[in-house]
């Protein structure tokens, strides 16, 4: 189980190190309305990240049981292709990233984040963590891992518990830590989202390339 949790940590921290959730979570904590939209965030986006990859480490699990030992070239061949997909956002992600002098261009969508209510932020959250691309992939080589290891039930449900707490930390903590002390954390949140937003572009580039290279690394280890 160990070896598991290694295997899918960096997954995890691939979709807990993805910066436009983080600065919507953010944005809606320095909304009129933080504790009810930022609750609704935070349920959609841990919600939509168990979906995610418990339906991926479902259908890893019923493929053909091999030997150990053995060459997995069905498991391996996913992994490669998941990792090239990876090369493909990351290299999207460094073009996006601004020019000196311009200004980051954040979705439209964070313009009306006042606005938003529980409902909105619930399913805002949910398609941030189970419908966007990069994250499902995430999953993706997350289930596969999961489920192409034949673990306990028991066991499997720990490491997905594992993969999911590690996976949404970076919304789960501002929005707790908010809850608790709203006052004491209003300035460092806007000065997080201001670097995050800055940043995002090549924050996710760096990242999407170190993890597509493990996957990679992974999948030909697998023949």
């Amino acid at each position: 189980m160990g070896t598991v949790i290694g295997d899918v940590l960096p997954l995890a921290l691939g979709v807990a190190i993805s910066p436009i959730p983080i600065i919507a979570a953010i944005l809606m904590l320095l909304s009129p309305k933080a504790r009810v939209t930022s609750v609704g965030f935070l349920l959609g986006w841990v919600i939509g990240i168990v979906a995610a990859v418990t339906v991926f480490t479902l259908l890893s699990s019923i493929l053909p049981e091999q030997d150990p030992d053995a060459s997995r070239p069905i498991r391996g061949v996913v992994q490669i292709v998941l990792g090239l997909l990876l090369f493909l956002l990351a290299f999207g992600q460094w073009r996006k990233r601004p020019k000196g002098g311009q200004e980051a261009a954040l979705p439209k969508w964070m313009q009306a984040i006042d606005t938003v209510t529980f409902p909105v932020a619930f399913g805002l959250g949910f398609l941030l963590s189970a419908v966007n691309p990069k994250n499902l992939i995430m999953a993706a080589g997350a289930g596969t891992d999961i489920g192409g290891a034949a673990l306990p039930v028991g066991s499997t449900v720990l490491v997905a518990v594992v993969y999911t707490l590690i996976a949404s930390s970076t919304v789960l903590i501002p929005v707790v830590g908010y809850l608790v002390a709203a006052d004491r954390l209003r300035a460092p949140l806007d000065a997080l989202r201001g670097w995050l937003a800055t940043e995002n572009a090549v924050i996710m580039a760096i990242l999407l390339l170190v993890i597509g290279i493990s996957m990679i690394g992974k999948g030909i280890g697998s023949f």
